[in-house]
C-alpha cells in the first residue's frame, strides 16, 4: 500500500491575520518574513499551488529603514509601454509620496508570478501610520 501526499484544500485552511510594526526594521528582511507568511510557508500544511497563506497588517511601513546608501542610490522604474516612457523615481522620493509603496514591491517580488502570486498579495495590507481599521480580524501582533 502506498502512502499518500498530503494537498491542503484552500478552504479547509484556517487563515490567521497577523500585525507588524514596520517601525527600524531594514526592507528586505521584513519583506521576505512577510511574503512568506502570505505564501504560508511557515506551516506545515504547505502546498505550492494553493493559498496557505495568513493575511498580513503591516503599520508604520513610512519608518522602514534601508541599509547603506539606498536611499539615495536605489531607482524604482516603471514602464507607460510608449516610446521614451520609462519613469524612474529615487527610493526617497518614493518613500515620502507613497510610504508602503516600497514595501509592496519588495514583497510582490518575492511571490509566484502569476494569478495565485497576486491573490496572496491582495491579503497584504499596508498603512503609513500605526492605525489600521483590522481591529475586527483580532490580528496578532508578530515581532521579527
Amino acid at each position: 500500500m502506498q502512502n499518500k501526499t498530503f494537498m491542503a484544500k484552500e478552504d479547509e485552511v484556517d487563515k490567521k491575520w497577523f500585525v507588524v510594526d514596520a517601525e527600524g526594521l531594514v526592507l528586505g528582511r521584513l519583506a521576505s518574513e512577510v511574503a512568506r507568511r502570505l505564501r504560508g510557508k511557515h506551516k506545515a500544511i504547505f502546498t505550492p499551488h494553493n493559498d496557505t497563506g495568513d493575511f498580513v497588517v503591516v503599520v508604520n511601513a513610512g519608518k522602514v529603514r534601508l541599509t547603506g546608501r539606498k536611499l539615495d542610490q536605489k531607482i524604482y522604474y516603471r514602464y507607460s509601454g510608449y516610446i521614451g516612457g520609462l519613469k524612474e523615481t529615487a527610493a526617497k522620493t518614493l518613500l515620502a509620496r507613497k510610504p508602503g509603496e516600497m514595501l509592496k514591491l519588495a514583497v510582490r517580488g518575492m511571490l509566484p508570478k502569476n494569478s495565485l502570486g497576486r491573490r496572496q498579495l491582495k491579503k497584504l495590507k499596508i498603512y503609513a501610520g500605526a492605525e489600521h481599521p483590522h481591529q475586527a480580524q483580532k490580528p496578532e501582533k508578530l515581532v521579527f
